[in-house]
């Protein structure tokens, strides 16, 4: 960082204008049937019986930032998402005390993003009643893959009709439909994924996440890989199932606007949106992280812990970041950058007062001359190939 950058950044400890007020917030529901092979995140698998304590737990963290934030008023919201785990988990009755939890304490806007994240064989109408009658208008399915092998290796306890069957329903209460697949599946051929996208693309859904299969550390499929228990698809194959993903959907109406997201015209996730644009968020829940008032805070991602520490203290934060302007800066530019439109640099610089866009240069002339980026005027996007590489140009921009 130059001397000129310092002493620039040093007369504008906060954005002009302060810190954005966030009008997003995440609620972390830990409950599972059972944790997949694949999964790392915070989660409880068969302790349904912590879902009241967690509750509690919940409601003492929203009634905390509400008091802190707002006071007597009611938290401001454009966007609420709750995942997980399985928010759907919950018994019906606790679903409905956390629905409640949350309207009893949050205000949205005239127009919401209201997102719940649900298993397929959670999907009935008893539930979907409970979901539409808080203001849920957005559903999340963990559908993954629409064929028996795949699931079965990917440890979902649903089957591939299941899934199809809980779409058809929850589109009849819930229109805006997105459901997650994972490719690159140990075994798992190019016809085979392709069979998947066509499913996928038959049913009234209007937002595709996928993934390729990653073996996280501490997980039970990172451990069966190093023992050759699982063989992971080649790389050539894993790119060219990417390829095949944003062609078939891109025929079938689908917009590919981030690495991994595809949606329908006028149904990107708003509410991720702010996470990739660095507008803050609240975040609720055992391993939730939050961007309040330029401080990153994470709380301690053992549920238990964190219900514990909730309910004595208050308070289960157990990681504390301020981040600074050139951070913000980068962290917009970087998470921007995955988005397919790309990111301005002239618009980052405008948000943190001060010409950042000079300190990432070099950077953007290397990425361009790798055949990664394109720059035009202030305007910066991946290349086709800057997509296979877009860790890469994120990691160099935070760096």
């Amino acid at each position: 960082m130059t001397g000129e950058m310092i002493a620039s950044e040093s007369h504008h400890p906060t954005p002009p204008g302060g810190w954005p007020q966030p009008r997003a917030m995440y609620v972390h529901v830990p409950f599972c049937r059972h944790r997949c092979g694949y999964c790392n995140f915070s989660v409880l698998a068969g302790r349904d019986d912590l879902q009241d304590r967690f509750l509690d737990a919940i409601e003492i963290e929203i009634q905390t930032v509400r008091s802190r934030e707002y006071g007597e008023a009611l938290i401001d919201l454009d966007t609420l998402y709750l995942g997980g785990g399985t928010p759907t988990q919950l018994t019906r009755p606790r679903l409905q005390r956390l629905l409640a939890i949350l309207m009893e304490n949050v205000s949205l806007s005239q127009n919401p993003e209201f997102t719940c994240e649900a298993n397929p064989e959670d999907i009935n109408p008893e539930t979907l009643a409970a979901l539409t009658d808080a203001g849920v208008n957005r559903m999340s399915l963990g559908v993954q893959s629409f064929q028996n092998p795949k699931l079965q290796t990917l440890q979902r306890s649903h089957k591939g009709d299941e899934a199809v069957a809980a779409i058809q329903m929850a589109s009849e209460s819930i229109g805006n439909l997105s459901i997650d697949l994972i490719f690159a599946v140990p075994g798992e051929t190019l016809a085979q994924w392709q069979t998947d996208l066509d499913t996928a693309t038959s049913l009234p859904i209007q937002h595709i996440s996928t993934y390729s299969l990653t073996y996280e550390k501490g997980t039970e499929f990172w451990s069966q890989r190093r023992r050759g228990g699982l063989t992971p698809v080649d790389e050539d194959t894993d790119v060219k199932m990417y390829r095949v993903s944003r062609r078939s959907l891109a025929d079938s109406g689908f917009e590919h606007y981030e690495i991994s997201s595809f949606a329908k015209p006028g149904f990107r996730s708003r509410h991720n949106a702010m996470y990739w644009n660095g507008h803050g968020w609240y975040a609720l829940g055992p391993g939730a992280a939050r961007f309040v008032g330029g401080d990153r805070n994470v709380n301690h991602r053992s549920p238990t812990t964190y219900i514990k520490r909730m309910i004595e203290q208050s308070d289960a934060t157990t990681e504390c970041e301020p981040i600074s302007l050139d951070q913000h800066a980068r962290e917009i530019a970087a998470f921007g950058i995955r988005q397919i439109d790309g990111i301005d640099l002239r618009e980052i610089d405008r948000r943190v007062g001060y010409d950042f866009s000079s300190s990432i240069d070099s950077i953007i002339d290397s990425c361009e001359k790798a055949g990664l980026l394109i720059r035009r005027d202030s305007h910066v996007r991946l290349t086709q190939r800057g997509l296979m590489f877009a860790d890469s140009v994120e990691s160099q921009i935070l760096e």
